[in-house]
């Protein structure tokens, strides 16, 4: 099988060859075999973020398989936003810096129509030794090194958001206080940009809480209001996890959207 792949390198020849005609054969449909091809060209920075991918056909002929199973496994990549599709343009690698991709993982929506002019204060930056809980979930060592950011985030003037971000050390290293304040993007945008990390899904856990006295004070509320506490857990290719973040939304002018299908 692989003979009649001249256009593969090693790796695809043997990826597509055992699946599909080996003596161990992992009944995974070709499409999919295509799709774990294309995300391995992703993950490896072949095509960046915001870049043209190779048309149906152009895919097709490399893979040495048809334009249909192509576009299936486009199909499931875009759906999952890693690629996307543009009328009359082609397929692009999805980014973080798209205007419609920059609150992807952020549900809060406002009540009313109108611009929300989002502003970010930084409270804190620092490294430290990670706390055994967030360890685990960043699939770490217990006292391994962490970039711990602390901010908040309002919308037209009223502060709405208080978050704690925990981010691997050693991926992030470089990250200070001052790029942070200066940085006026999508903080996901900067992750994809100048760590080579994007966010590619997300799990979180939300729960009800009254504000404690220290985010009272910080999003200027009562001590006791109501608050969405929502705990994230953010993945990067090969289901890798990069962030863990706890966010504390004031939900007085905006609601929390989750679209269910």
């Amino acid at each position: 099988m692989s003979s009649s792949l001249p256009n593969l390198n090693n790796s695809d020849a043997q990826s597509v060859g055992t699946s599909v005609a080996g003596a161990a054969p992992t009944f995974s449909p070709l499409y999919q075999q295509i799709k774990a091809l294309i995300t391995q060209r992703l993950e490896s920075g072949e095509w960046k973020p915001g870049e043209l991918i190779p048309s149906e056909v152009e895919l097709g002929n490399r893979f040495k398989v048809s334009q249909g199973t192509v576009r299936k496994a486009i199909d499931e990549l875009a759906a999952e936003n890693l690629v996307v599709r543009r009328q009359g343009k082609g397929t692009f690698v999805a980014t973080h810096h798209e205007t419609h991709a920059q609150f992807r993982f952020l549900r809060l929506t406002a009540d009313t129509d109108g611009p929300q002019r989002a502003e970010n204060k930084i409270i804190e930056v620092k490294r430290v030794r990670a706390p055994a809980e967030v360890a685990r979930q960043l699939d770490m060592k217990s006292g391994d090194s962490v970039i711990f950011i602390k901010r908040v985030k309002s919308f037209n003037g009223v502060p709405t958001i208080l978050e704690e971000i925990w981010l691997p050390g050693l991926i992030f290293k470089g990250l200070t206080a001052e790029r942070l304040m200066e940085y006026k993007g999508p903080l996901y945008g900067l992750f994809e940009t100048e760590f080579g990390t994007r966010m590619i899904r997300a799990e979180e856990q939300i729960r009800a809480v009254g504000a404690d006295p220290e985010s009272a004070e910080l999003l200027g509320v009562p001590p006791q209001t109501p608050l969405l506490s929502v705990d994230r857990a953010s993945f990067t290719y090969g289901d890798k996890p990069v962030e863990m973040r706890r966010g504390l939304y004031l939900t007085l002018n905006h609601h929390y959207q989750s679209e269910l299908n």
